[in-house]
């Protein structure tokens, strides 16, 4: 069993958001990654893709994802699941906090361009 206090979290900030890493495979050794997003309100993320399943919790506010040509909305208490490979843009009017968990070494693209990254939250 491993502890992570909470004073060990990661924090990365960007211009959509503070991504807080509570676990990792460079955090504890997770299998998983775990991280809170907190977002402030009128901001959008970048449209992009994440190569594995991603599950989001809205803890506050609320969110709109743009999916694939869909709109859905989340508000808080609600769950997504967000499949891969799916090309995503995440907005909020009034701003949110979610925790979100996918699988530890999951890869992030946008479309047009060759190569992914993993994340820093994510890693």
């Amino acid at each position: 069993m491993i502890v992570i206090p909470h004073t060990d979290a990661r924090r990365t900030e960007t211009p959509g958001g503070v991504m807080t890493t509570l676990a990792s495979p460079t955090q504890g050794g997770a299998s998983l990654a775990l991280w809170r997003v907190e977002v402030p309100a009128d901001t959008a993320g970048p449209l992009h893709f994440i190569d594995v399943e991603q599950i989001w919790t809205v803890l506050s506010g609320r969110i709109d994802i743009a999916i694939e040509g869909s709109e859905i909305t989340a508000a808080e208490g609600d769950t997504v699941i967000l499949p891969a490979n799916a090309l995503r843009q995440v907005r909020t009017g009034e701003g949110f906090a979610a925790i979100v968990t996918a699988q530890a070494g999951a890869r992030a693209g946008r479309p047009g361009s060759d190569s992914t990254v993993v994340p820093p939250w994510i890693a």
